[in-house]
């Protein structure tokens, strides 16, 4: 068995470098140890029958606006995709009994936001205006190879598009924290904690440097065009993906677990099997693996560059999350107001102090004492996930530590993460019970997965990192995942990297695989 490429790994990335490759001609095999393909993309009934629930990724934004999308929506929609909009896209919570939240209509949050400040209203006109003109030029550059011929040529038509000074501005954003930005947009504590909380999605707590940038993108695209879920779920952007693959003539083979990346002369020549079978890669073998994975277990031949190795076996994983998905009998009876039900996303990080304590607890070893959570309603956008007149919500803690050495709180013992996760669930569902009275009545059923289960799920997720490796500035932009080696190539010839643990970074936007794809096949 041979191909002209072998990728390894069926996650969302994996899987757009071999739809472009096999649409270009080149015969692609994809080689997953999982039962099913998506890697953080999947959908399970995982509390009741009836009750389908995304198991990691939920918001499927910047897939519904990739380049890789574009390229093959045509196809992709004839064998299933469809989408759901968010109108109502997040929300903030606040222990008052105040909110605030983005919708789509820019007259709508301009009001919500005067109810707190007309300066800051005026503020947030003013930035939704300029990203209107500044988005093109901001994702030529994040689509860009890093560094490329085309991202000097996409900072040169936002250098005559608009001036010296907006550059020296993206750069200023590249690099600052999100409070350091907040504090020159906004006068108002509940804007600012709204918006920071993007920033805990990744590992970026408010005074981190490096942690502007996401926050500012995921406010005004959702301000500029909602929040895109996966319409029935969002297995059914993989369930397209797998079978425009298997159109183009691509193989994919489930439950096949790859043991070892083969090289001759320092070069990758094919891949080993668990079963002893050996596959040929006659021009490329892609990795949709961790580099520590790949420079730590898979690669068995002699290395070509240890200090490269030793720098991607040390490529640093994000801190740890917790997943918990319950069937509800009804949404939340938010404490704010019923509006908030209509949200896809409704953030419990009502303050920066909140936001830089749990992360620093969570650093620390200790689970915090007061977490920071994403509670994801898609049956406010999506009645299908659920029998009629019921709900699903999905619940993401944003941090927690991978090895858990204490308990900030002092209450739980264990730190065991399969002793201590239901424990440390009924502390999640807790707070929200305080922010919604009556809350933990309506569950249905819950399902939790702990840091530990996540990595269990998927090998990539080490430690419960669901972000593919740490976004601070030492290891992005040039820098991902190590200095010297950011355009997917690697020191061993015809292996290549692409996922979250490669530029540009985390997120469901096919960014990597594609421009892989377009770099190996045009």
């Amino acid at each position: 068995m041979d191909f002209d490429a072998i990728v390894i790994g069926a996650g969302h990335n994996g899987l757009a470098n071999a739809i472009h490759l096999a649409s270009k001609g080149w015969s692609v095999g994809v080689f997953e140890a999982n039962s099913v393909a998506g890697g953080a993309v999947q959908t399970r009934e995982v509390t009741l029958p009836g009750f389908r629930h995304d198991l990691f990724a939920m918001n499927l934004s910047l897939f519904a606006g990739s380049p890789f999308l574009q390229a093959h929506r045509d196809k992709l929609v004839a064998h299933g995709l469809a989408f759901a909009l968010a109108a109502d896209c997040f929300a903030t919570a606040f222990p008052d009994g105040r909110w605030f939240g983005v919708s789509q209509d820019l007259e709508t949050t301009l009001a919500r936001i005067s109810g707190f400040s007309a300066g800051d209203a005026a503020k947030w006109r003013d930035m939704v205006g300029d990203f209107a003109s500044s988005a093109p030029h901001i994702f030529a550059a994040l689509g860009a190879p890093m560094p490329s011929w085309q991202l000097a040529r996409a900072l040169f038509s936002a250098w005559r598009a608009k001036g010296a000074d907006f550059l020296v501005d993206l750069l200023r954003l590249a690099v600052s924290s999100p409070r350091d930005f907040l504090d020159t947009k906004f006068e108002t504590p509940e804007i600012k904690a709204a918006v920071a909380a993007w920033g805990m999605h990744l590992d970026f707590p408010p005074d981190t440097a490096g942690g502007a940038l996401f926050p500012y993108l995921e406010s005004m695209a959702n301000q500029s065009f909602g929040m895109v879920i996966g319409k029935g779920g969002a297995d059914v952007m993989i369930r397209a993906m797998t079978g425009y693959f298997e159109t183009l003539g691509g193989k994919l083979h489930l439950g096949t677990e790859v043991t070892a990346i083969t090289t001759q002369q320092g070069r990758a020549t094919g891949i080993a099997l668990s079963d002893g079978r050996r596959v040929i890669a006659k021009r490329a073998v892609i990795a949709n693996v961790a580099p520590p994975l790949v420079f730590g277990q898979l690669l068995n031949g002699p290395s070509v560059r240890p200090d490269v190795d030793d720098k991607m076996r040390r490529f640093r994983s994000a801190p740890g999350t917790m997943m918990i998905h319950c069937a509800l009998e009804r949404l939340p009876q938010w404490t704010a107001g019923a509006a908030l039900q209509r949200f896809a996303y409704v953030h419990i990080a009502p303050n920066l102090a909140n936001m830089t304590r749990a992360y620093t607890q969570a650093m620390a070893g200790l689970l915090p004492a007061t977490p920071v959570l994403v509670v994801g309603q898609p049956t406010a956008v999506d009645a299908s996930r659920a029998p009629v007149g019921k709900h699903v919500l999905w619940v993401q803690v944003r941090v927690l530590p991978g090895v858990i050495s204490g308990d900030a709180a002092s209450k739980i013992a264990s730190c065991d993460w399969a002793s201590a996760k239901e424990a440390y669930a009924d502390r999640v569902i807790a707070l929200i019970e305080s922010y919604a009275p009556g809350f933990a009545g309506t569950i249905l059923a819950r399902s939790v997965f702990s840091p530990a289960d996540l990595e269990r799920e998927n090998r990539n997720l080490i430690g419960g990192d669901n972000l593919g490796g740490s976004h601070h500035l030492d290891q992005f932009y040039f820098f991902r995942p190590v200095a010297g080696w950011s355009r997917y190539k690697t020191p061993v010839g015809n292996l290549y990297l692409v996922g979250a643990s490669t530029w540009p970074g985390a997120g469901v936007g096919a960014g990597s695989g594609f421009i892989l794809a377009r770099m190996l096949a045009g």
